[in-house]
């Protein structure tokens, strides 16, 4: 399993535009194969930066089978026109971690 690591830079002011078109984008990634998982997560100091972390099977599940796919076509319509400057995202393998001992 890969981690998919991006802070997004939305435009000052067009937060909750950016929200809504999400939501709607969320289902168009969830559809594919190798998706496992995926969170978005509001900065509390920066209001207008966002984490996107997506949880993949293999690193080609998003690198090969989603963004040349129809589906990114469609997710890029919807998210791309909100990020100034443009997200990096990059690719995390698991090393460590650590849960509450019960």
């Amino acid at each position: 399993m890969i981690t998919e690591h991006a802070i997004l830079p939305v435009i000052a002011g067009r937060e909750s535009e950016f929200e809504a078109a999400f939501e709607q984008a969320r289902h168009i990634v969830s559809a594919m194969p190798g998706f496992r998982s995926l969170t978005l997560s509001r900065s509390m100091e920066s209001r207008n930066e966002y984490l996107l972390l997506v949880e993949w099977e293999q690193l080609e599940d998003h690198t090969v089978g989603f963004r040349t796919s129809a589906s990114y076509h469609q997710w890029k319509s919807l998210l791309h026109e909100f990020y100034e400057p443009f997200p990096v995202v990059e690719h995390f393998e698991l090393v460590n971690s650590a849960f509450p001992a019960t």
